[in-house]
């Protein structure tokens, strides 16, 4: 080989080993905070917020805006949205929920579009609970609408059934059946149950029950009165008119040598027109 060759070929290979380090250089990372830990790990009981800080590192000689998000895990940043400094390092501190194991990353973008990962690795342990509430039962036109709260420690999928006792006996009974959700732990969801054919008038006693897996159940009810005001205020406008009519007959005869006699020109009508 050529001393020519051989120092185009040293050449190239200087090039290509100090390639990759200037592209760390300018570029920028992140990681996890206080430590040179490859991921993050958190464990604890059902419900528990566990927190800890992303670390944004910019070595380049420009600002780096970054934004910040969670990928399979309920992730609640301080800051989505990071603005850091040439050759600066941003700790942006974020909450996880613990609601079951689960991997996810938490993710960051330039302004760019590039993209950069750090896995998360969540562990929920702690006793096993099966436990819901049902809370602010109401009927509220066609529906009756009411709350359900996940009391445990597990994913619920509950059942609902519904009955209602009005004067006369049932008016309404539905049986046990699964709702089309899947309830977390501390979630809580309001839902409604549609009751187009309710009562036109009667006085009734709401009561819901939901059970779910493992034991979890609950039950709550409401009173409530239906009354057709609109044909209760006809009756009543009827008989006001009624004995206003009755009045106005009344005062339209006098009598005169024991023969009625007819007022000239009083001809009152319910309108209340005069002519």
């Amino acid at each position: 080989m050529t001393s020519a060759a051989r120092v185009l070929l040293m050449s190239l290979l200087l090039v290509m080993a100090a390639a990759p380090a200037a592209s760390a250089a300018d570029g920028w990372s992140i990681m996890p905070s206080g430590g040179s830990r490859p991921a993050f790990y958190a464990e604890g009981v059902p419900g528990a917020v566990l927190q800890d800080a992303v670390s944004v590192v910019n070595r380049s000689g420009r600002v780096v805006t970054v934004r910040l998000s969670g990928s399979g895990v309920p992730v609640a940043f301080a800051a989505e949205r990071v603005r850091v400094r040439a050759r600066t390092r941003a700790d942006v501190p974020f909450a996880v929920s613990a609601r079951g194991d689960r991997r996810g990353e938490i993710v960051a973008r330039d302004q760019d579009g590039r993209r950069v990962e750090v896995p998360v690795r969540l562990r929920v342990g702690g006793p096993v609970l099966s436990a819901l509430t049902v809370e602010h039962v109401a009927v509220r036109g066609g529906r009756i609408t009411y709350d359900l709260v996940n009391r445990g420690t597990t994913v619920l999928v509950p059942s609902l059934a519904v009955h209602v006792d009005g004067v006369f006996g049932a008016v309404l009974d539905r049986a046990p059946r699964a709702l089309p959700i899947r309830l977390r732990p501390g979630q809580r969801l309001r839902l409604a149950e549609p009751w187009p054919d309710r009562p036109v008038l009667d006085s009734v006693d709401v009561r819901l029950t939901v059970t779910a897996a493992g034991g979890a159940h609950d039950s709550a009810g409401v009173a409530a009165r239906f009354v057709p005001w609109g044909a209760v205020t006809g009756v009543a406008g009827a008989a006001v008119a009624g004995g206003a009519l009755l009045l106005v007959r009344g005062r339209r005869r006098r009598t005169r040598d024991g023969e009625a006699v007819e007022s000239p020109r009083t001809e009152v009508e319910l309108t209340g027109a005069v002519t």
